[in-house]
């Protein structure tokens, strides 16, 4: 006896296209592109789609979360210094007390709830898409991102030649960790001055990562680990709080911006 209802292949991939397609034409034009979907990144886009903003997530890998899943030196334990439990608390994840002011999660259960309320909130996915380069407008405002299929990279040179596309938006939230790919695009034309990241300090980075947070440059907003690599903080390791805080304040940013503008 079938379990499940008939369909066939044609309609499988017909579903997939059609819906797809259509997903991709509304990426074509939004308010907040986030760049990487790393705890930062995805705390902007779940705070800005509960806002009622328009946002779209572009990650390379097939996977969401960055480090979130892991933790320090491969072990998944995450810490999170406080006031940063509190998210963990918005978010239904739970964590125990290590010492006072820290905390301990499971990094699959922290990232894996973060995803799901991201998703949730309305915030739109595009994983498997590599950011190539930025839209700029007048006087060199960033008005969007230029991305590609991830996989193109790996191409012999031969076969490689495929042309990436180009979605506009308001804002661009540059949340690619150290890497801070977009911020470097900048620098690579002269607009802006990276002063790369410093040794490890913890205590003094998450405050400072999260005091940096916001606009570097017309249209671009940092957050996270890029944070750290535009203005020279200090790293802070395997641990987690400035991350989701520094998402956060991010998101108020571009949200106050938005509205300053009345968009």
């Amino acid at each position: 006896m079938p379990i499940f209802e008939k369909s066939s292949e044609s309609s499988v991939t017909r579903a997939i296209i059609s819906r797809f397609a259509k997903d991709m034409e509304g990426f074509a034009e939004t308010d907040v592109i986030v760049i990487g979907g790393g705890p930062s990144g995805l705390m902007a886009a779940h705070d800005l789609a509960k806002k009622g903003v328009r946002v779209l997530v572009v990650e390379r890998n097939n996977y969401l979360g960055g480090g979130f899943w892991i933790g320090g030196f491969l072990m998944n334990t995450l810490t999170i210094r406080a006031p940063a439990q509190k998210v963990l608390d918005e978010l239904d994840i739970a964590y125990e007390e290590y010492e006072k002011g820290l905390y301990v999660t499971p990094g699959p259960l922290a990232c894996s709830k973060l995803i799901a309320a991201t998703c949730e909130a309305g915030a739109d996915i595009l994983n498997m898409a590599s950011f190539d380069d930025l839209v700029l407008r007048e006087k060199n405002r960033v008005a969007g991102a230029v991305i590609n299929w991830s996989p193109v990279a790996t191409l012999p040179r031969q076969i490689s030649c495929v042309d990436p596309i180009a979605l506009e938006s308001k804002i661009v939230i540059d949340a690619t960790g150290h890497d801070a790919s977009v911020v470097r695009k900048l620098e690579e034309r002269g607009l802006i001055k990276t002063r790369g990241f410093g040794a490890m300090w913890i205590e003094k980075s998450e405050d400072a990562v999260v005091e940096h947070s916001g606009f570097a440059h017309p249209g671009l907003i940092v957050t996270g680990m890029a944070v750290s690599t535009t203005f020279g903080l200090p790293r802070m390791g395997p641990t987690f709080g400035s991350m989701l805080l520094s998402g956060r304040r991010g998101a108020e940013v571009a949200y106050a911006h938005l509205k300053k503008k009345g968009k």
